[in-house]
């Protein structure tokens, strides 16, 4: 039997978890929900993708969405936020800054890969910055469940962010990673990439799940750390960094 997550469109993960593959771009968007809050990890394209998200969300738990984590600054993960209003967002340190000062490149970035114009103009000219800068590591609580949020980068961007949803009722642990883990093709290493640090975030990433997590790529299929290793070493072959002990 379809569970409620899957009647609206999302793949169940474990208990209260969930995620989605967004059509477009293919991003990944996930869903926490504890007894006293709920968050939603990255938003979309657009602000109508936000909006589906946040009703999609409010008809699966009949609640609202109370925390917002971004995982990184880019159109497809985050121009979603505004539809958030009143949420706590959450992003790496430094992540406001770049949206104060980068509205302009982020709109051009979204209209260069297809988003409409005035879809893009609105979204960046409403673009919520970060409430909460995560330095190192920072614990969320939403009621009987604790979410860890780990400043991982830099790697894909200078501004990486991951969540760790720890496991319930013998589930293994879910980590969200946003682009610094991709399935569905090769990790993108676009300007704003770090990519001679890229293979550390991703021992950063594996040190902080472990073997037994499932890892959850910014764009593609579920995976596990075997992946995530095989990953990084390709990474670091692919720009010249020597191999993690």
């Amino acid at each position: 039997m379809r569970t409620a997550w899957e009647e609206a469109g999302w793949e169940r993960l474990g208990e209260g978890v969930a995620r989605r593959r967004m059509p477009g771009w293919d991003e990944t968007v996930g869903v926490i929900a504890g007894s006293a809050g709920v968050m939603i990890v990255d938003t979309g394209a657009t602000l109508r993708d936000g909006a589906d998200l946040r009703r999609s969300v409010r008809g699966v738990l009949g609640r609202e969405v109370t925390h917002v984590a971004l995982t990184h600054p880019h159109f497809d993960h985050v121009l979603g936020t505004a539809a958030f209003a009143g949420v706590a967002v959450f992003g790496a340190a430094g992540l406001a800054e770049l949206f104060r000062r980068d509205k302009d490149a982020l709109r051009h970035d979204a209209v260069r890969h297809g988003v409409d114009r005035d879809a893009a103009a609105e979204a960046a000219d409403l673009l919520v910055t970060p409430h909460h800068h995560v330095h190192g590591q920072l614990t969320v609580e939403l009621g009987d469940r604790q979410v860890l949020l780990a400043n991982v980068g830099p790697g894909h961007t200078a501004h990486d962010l991951a969540v760790l949803v720890p496991g319930r009722h013998g589930d293994p642990e879910i980590v969200f990673c946003g682009d610094l883990v991709e399935e569905s093709g090769e990790p993108s290493a676009g300007p704003d990439a770090l990519p001679r640090q890229w293979p550390a975030a991703l021992d950063r990433l594996l040190a902080l799940g472990g073997d037994d997590a499932r890892y959850v790529p910014g764009h593609g299929a579920v995976v596990d750390a075997a992946f995530v290793r095989a990953q990084r070493d390709a990474l670091a072959a692919r720009f010249g960094v020597p191999p993690s002990s």
